[in-house]
């Protein structure tokens, strides 16, 4: 398809020179772990601004860069090198590189090193190809055959096609179309590389909202009309409508002629996300994650340059892209772990997304049927928006929740209905006798239910019986995970596998492996032996690979295809099954004690978000936490629906112990392959720690994973008052320690996890 001309004409507007200020010289920053810009020479002549690309030599070869500010002037124009600009390129925006200066600084990495996540897709800087496509010619063929005249149909629209488009319309096989091309009949026109994306029509199919909802959405029309900095956090219970709320904003930045960033913690959950987003606006929006070809995120990068791509949904590297004309920034499920980038650069998502808000002056609203605990006192303490949305949308009231407590729980029916399962046989049993009852009577109603798990794989441990052996992973500290179906065991970490063992290796013996503990895959085989004839899938990232696979096993549960999902996190939160009425947590005290402040925090958000999915339509939703401490704060606040005074109880132990949001924390991971060296250097960096009023620093200790692939990791933690100026201190701390090359020392400012 031929582009639309205002989209033709906003290209050239974007790629056309504008006048600034001739310089001789520049400093260039690098997208290269490097402390600053180097200075370089400019060709005489040049008009060099803030965000200009340029070729610049570094070494034997030559990198590309950004102007980025005025020389340091401490090296003499004989030894500058020079820095061809590339002025057929479009500029970085100014405010993108503001940002990206405000997370080097926040985050204690080099600018360099945050500048190459800005220009990740390298080759979206390359001169873009031509196509070829075709239209109608002048010339009629001799012999038209029907097919022949089905193309010639097609081709009356005046709209340019590929050979294989031109075909599939007219149904036809592309040899009809090449022989109409031999022939003179269609003639070839030149196309550019990309087609343009298509504009979403914010009143394409608008809702009806209900009071609530409509209350919600005018707070934010009205923000995105300001054009200015504001924070909103969209506080509704699950399936209470907000994203057709958010959607109102998206529809007013689209009316003034504003992009929207909109980003969502998994590639999972842009499946039916993406669908909801065209039912409204008319067409999907661009997608960016990791998933997409390198052809497809050039696309995209060059459609968010020139504005072409209005709305783009994805994943936390999103915030890196140069929006020329940023209106609106939407983080959804903004409470999710997902959004902390743990590797490289470390930066958590939410945080950063308010601060580009700031940065392009515009507002960001956070989504969550569960807040961050600093979300929330954001909002209650008015510095962010609140909007509330208290109630589920139409008829679908909240779900029932009832607590299983397995300590007390009997099987009266073991010799009676069910025949021994292999777990049974082994004195394990993971699925409870009211959660059997309760499922046997959602089936017979022909619903549909939820087990969750969050916990891959058929058993997270293999033990010998006779020696006590158990099997770790050779390159973490962490224990091998058994995938029955694969028959392998794998460490989750790293990636290490082995054949599924016949012996025990430290004594030899047969047949005295045991598995140890539930994953996913083996309450489906509980399942199967207690409902042989239901229709089940299991969904974790070792079953579903990739957007494709989701969202088939997403799209074959909704069209009740499957009567019983059974899986991990992957479901737990974004999912809408109007069927689904019945939600089973077979271990609702896993992760509730993992040693840090947000432990029951997570926990308490990701079993409300699974409980979320029961009773999302007409029929009335139940969930059943199988729990051995029913009196947990957690397990009380979900069966009582008392989630403000779980966040009550959690904001005072937080106050109290001057944790985050009341006090600020950052951690540094020492890690290499020698461990005494890592752990000397530990111990030299904690006797190094200066001290500073209002700031304590614990360790160095062992991290939780204290091998992890092949590296032996220690851990510090620095505690301040909230007022401390948490990034200096650290400079100078580290600037006073040399750390060996074959050592890191990784800075985690804000940490989420003690892992």
């Amino acid at each position: 398809m031929v582009p639309h001309e205002d989209v033709i004409l906003n290209r050239a507007r974007l790629f056309a020179e504008t006048p600034i200020p001739v310089v001789e010289r520049a400093g260039i920053l690098l997208p290269l772990p490097l402390t600053g810009p180097y200075d370089y020479k400019l060709p005489p002549g040049i008009n060099a601004a803030r965000g200009m690309l340029v070729a610049a030599p570094i070494g034997n070869r030559e990198s590309l860069g950004v102007v980025w500010g005025s020389p340091e002037g401490n090296v003499g124009d004989n030894r500058l090198k020079i820095a061809e600009p590339l002025e057929r390129l479009p500029r970085l925006p100014a405010s993108l590189c503001d940002f990206i200066d405000w997370v080097a600084a926040y985050t204690l990495n080099p600018p360099g090193a945050i500048l190459a996540m800005a220009l990740r897709s390298r080759n979206a800087f390359e001169p873009e190809a031509r196509r070829i496509a075709y239209v109608r010619g002048d010339t009629v063929p001799a012999r038209l055959s029907d097919a022949r005249r089905r193309v010639l149909a097609v081709a009356e629209d005046g709209l340019a096609r590929s050979v294989p488009g031109m075909a599939e319309d007219a149904n036809v096989s592309t040899a009809v179309v090449r022989g109409l091309i031999q022939a003179g009949a269609l003639k070839p026109t030149e196309l550019p590389e990309f087609a343009a994306f298509r504009a979403p029509d914010p009143d394409f199919a608008a809702p009806e909202l209900n009071p609530d909802q409509e209350r919600a959405a005018g707070v934010l029309r009205e923000a995105v009309k300001e054009k200015k900095f504001s924070a909103h956090l969209l506080d509704g219970v699950t399936g209470s409508g907000k994203t057709e709320v958010y959607f109102e904003a998206v529809a007013e930045a689209l009316r003034q002629g504003k992009q929207v960033m909109i980003l969502l913690p998994e590639i999972a959950l842009t499946v039916q996300f993406l669908e909801r987003f065209a039912a409204r606006f008319g067409i999907r929006p661009a997608e960016w994650h990791s998933d997409l070809s390198q052809k497809e995120r050039r696309r995209v990068y060059r459609a968010v340059m020139a504005g072409e791509a209005q709305v783009v949904v994805g994943a936390r590297s999103s915030l890196f892209l140069p929006f020329s004309s940023l209106g609106l920034v939407i983080v959804d499920e903004e409470h999710e772990q997902a959004f902390k980038q743990q590797d490289g650069a470390i930066y958590h998502a939410r945080d950063m997304a308010v601060v580009r808000a700031r940065t392009e002056d515009c507002p960001v609203i956070l989504a969550s049927a569960t807040p961050s605990l600093e979300s929330f006192v954001n909002a209650t303490s008015g510095r962010y928006s609140h909007l509330k949305l208290a109630s589920r949308h139409g008829v679908a009231e909240m779900p029932e929740v009832r607590i299983v407590d397995l300590r007390r729980e009997k099987d009266e029916d073991e010799n009676a209905k069910y025949p021994p399962s292999r777990s049974e046989a082994v004195g394990h049993k993971w699925i409870s006798a009211p959660l059997r009852q309760a499922m046997e009577q959602t089936l017979a109603a022909g619903e549909q239910a939820l087990l969750f798990l969050n916990r891959r794989g058929y058993a997270p441990l293999t033990l010998c019986q006779a020696c006590g052996h158990k099997f770790t992973c050779p390159h973490c500290s962490a224990w091998l995970v058994e995938h029955r179906y694969r028959k392998r065991l794998a460490c989750h970490q790293c990636g290490y596998e082995i054949a599924a063992p016949s012996e025990c290796p430290e004594c030899k013996a047969q047949e005295t492996l045991i598995a140890c503990g539930p994953g996913v895959e083996r309450v489906a085989e509980e399942f199967t032996h207690f409902f042989p004839n239901a229709r089940y899938a299991i969904a974790s990232s070792d079953t579903l690979h990739g957007p494709a696979e989701t969202q088939a096993a997403i799209r074959a549960f909704a069209k009740r295809e499957i009567d019983v999902l059974i899986g991990t996190q992957i479901i737990a939160k974004g999912h809408h099954f109007p069927q689904l009425t019945l939600v089973g947590v077979i271990d609702a005290d896993l992760g509730g004690a993992d040693g840090d402040i947000r432990a029951r925090e997570r926990t308490f958000q990701l079993l409300h978000q699974v409980s979320g999915r029961a009773g999302r339509a007409e029929k009335p939703g139940l969930v059943l936490l199988q729990t051995r401490n029913p009196q947990d704060a957690v397990m009380q606040a979900l069966a009582n629906s008392d989630r403000d005074g779980f966040y009550e109880q959690e904001r005072l132990y937080r106050e109290r112990v001057a944790a985050p949001p009341f006090g600020r924390l950052a951690a540094i991971v020492v890690s290499g392959a020698d461990g005494e060296q890592v752990r000397e250097i530990a111990r030299l960096l904690g006797r190094a720690a200066p001290p500073a009023k209002d700031i304590r620093v614990w360790g160095p200790t062992p991290a939780f994973y204290s091998l992890l692939r092949g590296q032996t990791r220690e851990r510090l933690l620095v505690q301040a008052a909230k007022g401390v100026d948490m990034q200096a201190y650290l400079r100078a701390w580290l600037s006073n320690v040399k750390i060996p090359a074959a050592v890191r020392a990784a800075v985690d400012v804000d940490p989420i996890s003690f892992f």
